[in-house]
């Protein structure tokens, strides 16, 4: 492929793997990958940040696809230890992963910026493809629960989701500005296609469409905007996105993800692409004016991923 770039927006899990998909069948000029940092936090005097992590080991080959985050193959003394010296260890960090934690954090020390550090740890790991932070300024997801506002990681992982969330919100994102090679693509004049990776809307994507420009650039480019949906069967792959819908009184379906990405984003997409499964929610989607693809949208192995990321480049004519 020449000639036809490719913007992808992505989360960690469901993103990373159609990331992996989309770099397994596009060379490395062809693609651009932005990387939700909003769940970025400080922990042990590190700087994690685990969508951006979760891309990478997919794209580099090192995930670990039995439970979906970190590294395969992984060992955890250097938590164990930590924990006998008395350090939390509600966010468990394995002993391969600490290296990318420890090389990311002592160069933004050092004065290199995200997308720098970024880029080095990448390409350092074999990747040739573009995986870009949405900015390189500070942007924190937090979750509004009855205890008030809080930090997203604190949430998720060290509370296991168990909080009712009423709101969330994007800390400094209005001050932030997009990383310079997230606008780079955004203005390419090869740019043929936009594509949201099946994230989490609320969580994932958001934050990505929450830095200001951000949106209207996207709007402005007038290429196709193919979203594929994280819903399977009525229910969320992984993560808290059904518990999220239900808590706002909405049924968990392809409906709740168009409705979110049209109100409250003005109308961006053109195409969803759902499950088979999902099949009987063509007619509604189609009501509200989109074009709906049907496929297999679950990706267990590199095949699927490949397959899927395929039949996204043929939607958007590439």
């Amino acid at each position: 492929m020449s000639g036809k770039h490719i913007l992808a927006l992505s989360g960690g899990v469901g993103g990373a793997k159609l990331a992996a998909g989309l770099a397994a069948v596009t060379s490395g000029d062809d693609l651009t990958i932005v990387v939700n940092t909003g769940d970025d936090f400080e922990h042990l005097g590190l700087t994690i940040c685990p969508d951006m992590d979760s891309v990478t080991y997919a794209l580099a080959g090192l995930n670990d696809n039995e439970r979906g985050w970190g590294v395969e193959n992984e060992t955890w003394q250097a938590m164990a230890m930590l924990r006998a010296l008395g350090e939390e260890g509600w966010f468990n960090l394995g002993d391969r992963d600490l290296a990318m934690h420890i090389a990311r954090s002592w160069r933004l020390r050092a004065g290199e910026t995200l997308s720098q550090v970024t880029a080095r740890l990448t390409r350092e790991l074999g990747i040739d493809h573009a995986v870009v932070p949405m900015s390189d300024d500070l942007v924190r997801t937090q979750v509004l629960t009855d205890a008030g506002w809080i930090d997203f990681q604190r949430w998720f992982v060290g509370n296991q989701c168990a909080d009712k969330v009423f709101d969330v919100r994007f800390e400094g994102a209005q001050r932030a500005r997009p990383a310079p090679e997230f606008r780079a693509a955004l203005e390419r004049d090869d740019l043929a296609a936009i594509v949201l990776c099946p994230s989490n809307p609320f969580l994932s994507v958001d934050p990505i469409l929450s830095i200001p420009g951000v949106r209207d650039a996207l709007a402005e480019r007038q290429v196709p905007l193919i979203a594929v949906s994280p819903i399977i069967g009525g229910s969320a792959v992984k993560g808290p996105l059904a518990k999220m819908l239900a808590e706002r009184g909405q049924v968990v379906n392809n409906l709740a993800i168009a409705r979110h990405y049209q109100d409250h984003w003005g109308d961006l997409l053109d195409c969803l692409l759902i499950d088979h499964a999902d099949e009987a929610d063509v007619p509604v989607l189609q009501a509200r004016g989109l074009t709906v693809a049907v496929t297999r949208t679950l990706m267990r192995e590199a095949a699927d991923r490949e397959r899927l990321a395929k039949e996204v480049l043929a939607i958007a004519g590439i």
